[in-house]
């Protein structure tokens, strides 16, 4: 049996509080932590956070387009992030760190700007939306370690999750959703 599916890209700040999100949602094959925008192949966590890789933490979601809509994946992204915030999310700072939408073609590329420009209108933030929107490049799988991070240490995950400011932002930005 052929399956038809696609891959999207998203970075908002530190990949383990990326994963849950996605991952329960109907139509959502894998969830995958990595790395992503750099110039350095196959680079590993430790180089990734010197930031001098260029790279991104991100996370690839390959998922079932009959399914689930990329609209809908950019939908949710927004809810997990401070779009108003270029300069890394929540208490990670930094280019490693930094929001962005990797498309993956032209497609997906349209869906996200029309959906960045409608979160703008929408007066939710009173910052502009500064989250990139970028082409896709290569994307290279973290360490075993850093994947499935909130169901292995789920404690010290839930701890950061609100411990780093994402939880308690979240709730303000997003409590009618």
């Amino acid at each position: 049996m052929e399956h038809n599916y696609e891959k999207a890209i998203f970075a908002g700040g530190c990949f383990w509080c990326m994963v849950k999100p996605f991952d329960s949602q109907p139509g959502i094959i894998s969830v995958v932590s990595g790395y992503t925008g750099g110039h350095v192949e196959n680079p590993t966590y430790e180089q990734v956070t010197t930031g001098t890789t260029g790279h991104t933490e991100a996370v690839e979601i390959t998922y079932d387009p009959t399914i689930m809509s990329y609209k809908k994946l950019v939908e949710t992204y927004w809810q997990q992030t401070d779009p108003t915030d270029a300069l890394g999310q929540f208490a990670d700072r930094g280019e490693s760190y930094r929001p962005v939408i990797f498309y993956a073609n032209e497609a997906q590329k349209e869906i996200a700007e029309k959906s960045k420009a409608t979160l703008q209108a929408s007066g939710r933030f009173t910052q502009p939306i500064v989250t990139k929107i970028e082409p896709a490049k290569p994307f290279y799988p973290a360490e075993d370690y850093h994947q499935d991070y909130y169901k292995k240490h789920s404690v010290h995950y839930n701890l950061y999750r609100e411990g780093s400011g994402r939880a308690g932002f979240i709730r303000k930005n997003w409590k009618d959703k």
